[in-house]
């Protein structure tokens, strides 16, 4: 079964290279180099020194049909391996089983063996399938690690829960060779590296961004949306072949290759380009950090300190999303959900009231997860269910919803 499902994977002609660390799981990476090579890849080894203890590199030659490096140079005719040339060679550096020891080195930049050395050298994307005891997965430092390396563009292979070396049941099992190797081919994502132009001829809107909501000339109310999810989103949507149109409140960002930015300041700026833009659209996502209120009236001058305390009316904003629902008809609308308690109550009810095809939540209680930062861990939610997503980069992240709403279009 597992070979028929990674035939598939767009793996034909990629160079992979497998580094083992030294965990019990190292016995799973026999059979991930052999569904990698089944997928049509070509897998280089490199393990650490203690990994010889767990698995053999006879072993590991056999299945890779490479010899396997492990020292920096051959003290029987002194070859060097050269780290640089591995991470040249490389269209993915796969880490599995990476343990907490290697992990907490990666993020420090530590370089004390050749699998180190070749991570600080790739200049491919690098994957990481974490594997350790359920207590030093949910350690602090190693979370803090895992959220560096996510931040610096490291995929992350989350662990499963089952039972683990210890005896103990719980989260930190490593992924199962089948879903790490799909893990690998979706990142691929084909032949050429690049993903297909899967959208070719759709319209999309995304907003993005906090809306500024002015209370006299010099003050005003928003919020502390940087617009790097939204952004990151527009993007991928480009990149598969998509007519973009970005509506975004004030930020730093560079507009994303291909797309066509809006900028707006205010909530009521937000909602006449949106809706607007929105007639022509095949459908929307819906990721702006918009005021839900603004000041009754904004003063011409700035107004002056008094002695007492200051009252400023609010007034309700139009909701865009629940206009942009009510006008939908048969096309694409997802929303947002940044929440800080009854995270999926709060979201499953928006889903419903907005009329969503389905919603990103993500909790700010979750470290590595809200604003301004370069990772983002969310949960997407339907009408059919939940998938709850690990901590990604949120390029990846808005790969994964843009690989949802694909799935809807189509």
């Amino acid at each position: 079964m597992a070979s028929d499902s990674t035939a598939r994977l767009p793996l034909e002609g990629r160079r992979i290279l497998l580094g083992i660390t030294g965990s019990i799981a190292a016995y799973k990476a026999a059979v991930l180099c052999r569904l990698l090579k089944t997928a049509g890849a070509e897998v280089r080894v490199v393990m650490t020194p203690l990994a010889k203890q767990f698995i053999t590199p006879l072993t590991m030659a056999t299945l890779s049909k490479n010899p396997i490096l492990v020292e920096f140079f051959d003290p029987e005719n002194g070859a060097w391996n050269s780290h640089v040339s591995l991470g040249e060679w490389a269209d993915c550096y796969l880490i599995a089983p990476a343990t907490a020891n290697t992990l907490a080195k990666m993020a420090a930049g530590i370089a004390d063996n050749l699998l180190l050395t070749t991570y600080l050298s790739a200049r491919c994307p690098v994957v990481v399938a974490p594997a350790m005891d359920l207590d030093m997965y949910a350690h602090e430092a190693t979370q803090r690690n895992l959220r560096t390396l996510a931040e610096r563009g490291v995929r992350i292979a989350e662990p499963g829960e089952g039972e683990l070396a210890s005896g103990l049941r719980g989260k930190g099992r490593m992924a199962e060779p089948a879903e790490i190797a799909a893990f690998v081919g979706d990142l691929l994502g084909g032949p050429s590296g690049e993903k297909k132009k899967s959208l070719a001829g759709k319209r999309m809107i995304v907003t993005a961004g906090a809306t500024i909501e002015a209370i006299d000339p010099v003050r005003f109310i928003s919020n502390h949306s940087s617009g790097k999810m939204g952004y990151a989103l527009a993007g991928e949507l480009a990149a598969r072949g998509a007519e973009v149109t970005l509506v975004t409140g004030r930020t730093s960002l560079p507009t994303p290759p291909g797309v066509e930015r809006v900028d707006v300041l205010s909530a009521a700026e937000m909602y006449d380009a949106a809706t607007r833009a929105f007639e022509e659209a095949d459908g929307a996502v819906m990721c702006a950090a918009v005021a839900d209120y603004t000041p009754e009236r904004a003063s011409e001058t700035k107004l002056r300190k008094g002695d007492g305390e200051m009252t400023l009316t609010l007034r309700r904003t139009r909701d865009i999303a629940a206009e942009l629902g009510a006008r939908k008809g048969g096309r694409l609308l997802v929303g947002f959900a940044l929440e800080t308690h009854d995270e999926q109550a709060h979201a499953e009810a928006k889903l419903t009231k907005k009329n969503f095809d389905f919603i990103v939540l993500n909790s700010l209680r979750d470290p590595g997860a809200g604003f301004r930062g370069d990772t983002n861990k969310v949960t997407l939610i339907d009408r059919a269910g939940r998938e709850e997503l690990p901590l990604l980069s949120k390029r990846e992240v808005a790969a994964r919803i843009v690989d949802k709403i694909e799935t809807i279009l189509k």
